[in-house]
């Protein structure tokens, strides 16, 4: 067992992209980090032994956002492990993309499952368990603003995940818990790069004025600043694009 001052987070897909290197960057701040994992344990468990290596508490979990006593059970791991939740980053979720007119009912229910409903039970327990002066992260996309086609289905999820996370932020009032929503534009991440060209990357990257995508670090410095010192940041949108919209 840790001592009780220390904060302990949760990072939901902390198995890699994203999600590791918010695990990590939350690690190098002093935090009890629990790496969440879907299917990828190993990876999992890679990204506790590099937080280790460096210093740092960790231990890996694993289970479905959308079930609710798998997730409760992830919640009930951090206490025991470590004491307690003060901080979520919820960036678990799924991305298939086809337009509209295209892509299958099944496909649209199951990212709808993972996203929309994931992100109710993480918010929901958060909302039960989350300690004074901590802080709820979730996780959108740039793509609520920049309408690109065959992202329909997923940037709708997402749209609802701005909208419960803007309203935990005024349900919690007096909780000294601040919700926000992290939106990222491009990525550069495994689950970005697949199925793209080195031209359609190329791009992309070139939208916006840095010209160039993001790198998880940079989404990763962010959330950092959320879980931690950005205590007068609540209930927002945090568009991280490099001026993409």
């Amino acid at each position: 067992m840790t001592e009780i001052s220390t904060r302990v987070a949760i990072v939901t897909g902390g198995s890699g992209g994203i999600g590791r290197a918010v695990a990590e960057r939350l690690a190098s701040d002093g935090l009890a980090v629990v790496v969440h994992y879907s299917g990828n344990q190993a990876k999992a468990q890679a990204t506790v032994e590099a937080i280790t290596a460096a210093g740092g508490r960790a231990s890996a979990f694993g289970g479905d956002v959308a079930d609710p006593e798998a997730m409760a059970a992830l919640f009930q791991h951090a206490t025991d492990t470590f004491g307690g939740v003060d901080v979520i980053a919820h960036t678990a979720g799924i991305m298939p993309l086809a337009p509209i007119a295209e892509m299958d009912l099944d496909t649209f229910d199951r990212i709808q499952r993972t996203n929309v409903r994931g992100t109710f039970i993480i918010s929901q327990l958060a909302a039960r368990q989350v300690r004074s002066g901590g802080a709820v992260i979730t996780f959108s996309t740039s793509v609520t603003r920049l309408q690109m086609p065959t992202y329909g289905a997923y940037a709708a999820s997402k749209g609802a995940v701005e909208a419960m996370t803007l309203i935990l932020a005024r349900e919690l009032r007096g909780r000294d818990i601040t919700v926000n929503t992290v939106a990222p534009g491009p990525t550069a991440t495994p689950l970005f790069f697949e199925g793209k060209s080195e031209q359609v990357v190329n791009h992309i990257a070139s939208l916006n004025p840095m010209e160039r995508l993001g790198t998880p670090a940079d989404i990763a410095e962010v959330t950092a600043f959320l879980a931690g010192p950005g205590r007068w940041v609540n209930g927002q949108v945090l568009y991280t694009n490099g001026g993409a919209a």
